[in-house]
């Protein structure tokens, strides 16, 4: 008895039904797509680095408070740009398997002035602290 070839079209890993409609995009461009998905993780991970090392091993720039306080939002701001990093990398290849124009993002102008904040509120802690 020989065993059923399978079917060419179906995948075994599991993948999104949005991943399933319109066209591959060029993998130019998937590829720089997740590139920049990685580099949004990179980003992530060194705001929770960020986190680990305030809390860790830096016990003299300011009170534990503001130091557990600073430390928690970097970890929370990391965890929050892991997943707007799956959500936008999602989104543009969404567009571009159906050759839409790539959405727009506030997130850049937020993370932007919250890095902006955490530096301004990491200074004022070592003059201060």
């Amino acid at each position: 008895m020989t065993t059923p070839s399978p079917d060419p079209n179906r995948r075994r890993a599991f993948r999104p039904r949005w991943q399933r409609q319109g066209h591959h995009p060029d993998y130019r461009f998937s590829l720089a797509n997740e590139r920049t998905f990685l580099a949004w993780i990179r980003t992530a991970l060194a705001f929770m680095a960020g986190a680990v090392g305030i809390y860790q091993f830096a016990p003299d720039v300011a009170t534990p408070w503001a130091r557990e306080a600073v430390a928690v939002l970097l970890s929370l701001a990391g965890a929050l740009l892991s997943l707007a990093a799956y959500r936008r990398w999602a989104s543009n290849e969404r567009a571009m398997r159906s050759d839409a124009a790539l959405p727009y993002t506030r997130l850049l102008l937020i993370l932007a002035l919250f890095v902006t904040l955490v530096a301004l509120v990491l200074g004022l802690l070592l003059v201060w602290g």
